[in-house]
């Protein structure tokens, strides 16, 4: 039986494996300084801190040391979001093994994990953008966490005013997919993580034809980030073309990276999604 950090590390691995996935870097395409091997070192570097998670967290400090080994290879960042939504659920796994001896993971038992995290995690979490450039917009002058690209900086101010990891998330919820998964019971992780298993076919086919799917229903919110809400909402529509044979996923993958479109957020979903089902016994 494979170990929970296996299946997180092959979540990772079978995620940038998929194609196309139109403007995420695959077996097939890729960004002139962002590869398909850098996708694979980062899963190899991030094995400490998913190990760390699996042996129960701290999440912010399981978090922080993977993102650490993930930074260890000359693309940048390349699973940062991932890593973030797979630190919660890698950690709730754990804690069922351990607990019932069952090999599952739940939207209950992550959204405890979630609801327990401490000042200590949000402190990891920020720290973890000193090891890598990650893609962020202005914050809102309303919110009430600090701005991340402060890193380390911003421990003083997490820890006066009190602020879990939790309450950093539920903070960016309304603005990031991420925070609203990680705040809002992994919903739409869970439900990736049914329609790959449930499906026929070479699993990274069906995190391709899932990926379409996901991005035809949401705005992906990197998108909006790197580019703008308009531009986020034209993916949206071509992914919905695309599902309708009105254009190709290879044509559209192509042109999506060409104009440096890269939905993230719903590539970080696949990843996530991969480790639900692979820990609820889909066969690879």
């Amino acid at each position: 039986m494979r170990s929970i950090a296996d299946n997180a590390q092959l979540a990772l691995l079978l995620e940038v494996s998929s194609t196309p996935k139109p403007g995420n870097v695959d077996r097939e395409h890729e960004y002139a300084d962002l590869r398909f091997e850098h996708f694979v070192t980062g899963a190899v570097g991030a094995r400490e801190g998913l190990e760390r998670a699996a042996e129960g967290g701290p999440v912010g400090a399981a978090f922080e040391r993977a993102i650490a080994g993930m930074s260890r290879q000359s693309g940048g960042n390349t699973q940062f979001g991932a890593i973030l939504l797979l630190t919660p659920l890698v950690v709730a796994a754990a804690r069922t093994r351990a607990e019932t001896g069952a090999r599952t993971v739940t939207p209950e038992a992550a959204g405890e994990v979630v609801s327990e995290t401490t000042v200590d995690d949000a402190v990891g979490f920020y720290r973890a953008f000193e090891h890598v450039s990650v893609a962020v917009d202005e914050p809102p002058e309303e919110l009430a966490a600090p701005d991340v690209r402060r890193g380390a900086a911003a421990e003083p101010a997490l820890r006066e005013a009190g602020l879990t990891l939790e309450d950093v998330m539920a903070d960016s919820a309304e603005i990031d997919g991420l925070a609203a998964e990680f705040v809002g019971g992994f919903e739409r992780t869970f439900e990736t993580a049914r329609r790959i298993r449930d499906r026929d076919g070479p699993v990274t086919d069906r995190a391709a034809r899932v990926f379409l799917e996901l991005l035809a229903e949401e705005i992906d919110t990197f998108v909006v980030t790197q580019h703008d809400r308009e531009t986020a909402r034209e993916v949206k529509r071509r992914a919905a073309a695309a599902l309708d044979g009105e254009e190709t996923p290879e044509d559209l993958a192509a042109e999506f990276v060409d104009r440096g479109i890269n939905p993230g957020t719903t590539a970080d979903l696949i990843a996530g999604g991969f480790f639900v089902a692979l820990e609820r016994g889909l066969e690879v």
